[in-house]
């Protein structure tokens, strides 16, 4: 254990964040998400939500500040404008954790499995609630 350090952030998610350089990025996905094929190292915390893993992250990790979308979500098929209750509960998170928070952006499903495909690393989690993924871009330390 270690102070001040949230007991989800696992040493494999710890040496990920800390190996990430500015401008990569990180996936939290949900327990549906093709984690494991999607490429990049996937690292499991199948008994925490995505939310608990977002804020954990958050904890230790700065947003990127010099780009507009330093944090995306997966749009709703079919209803690309709805807000699902796992993104509602992510924006909640970012304003209240991130040091510098951000508005949510969202990409189109088969576009955000792109993206996550050239992700850092991705953290699947227990999280049941559809439409719980969302991609983080590192920012810098000043």
């Amino acid at each position: 254990m270690l102070r001040n350090i949230d007991p989800i952030l696992s040493p494999d998610l710890l040496h990920a964040l800390r190996a990430m350089g500015h401008g990569d990025e990180i996936v939290i996905s949900d327990a549906n998400f093709p984690g494991t094929s999607s490429g990049p190292t996937c690292i499991r915390a199948d008994g925490s939500t995505a939310s608990e893993v977002l804020k954990a992250i958050l904890s230790v990790m700065p947003l990127d500040a010099f780009v507009e979308d330093p944090a995306l979500t997966m749009q709703v098929v079919g209803d690309p404008d709805a807000i699902p209750e796992a993104v509602a509960d992510f924006q909640d998170i970012i304003n209240e954790v991130a040091d510098t928070p951000a508005q949510i952006q969202t990409l189109e499903r088969f576009a955000f499995y792109d993206r996550a495909a050239t992700a850092f690393a991705i953290v699947q989690t227990g999280e049941r609630r559809l439409y719980g993924n969302i991609i983080l871009k590192k920012g810098v330390i000043g």
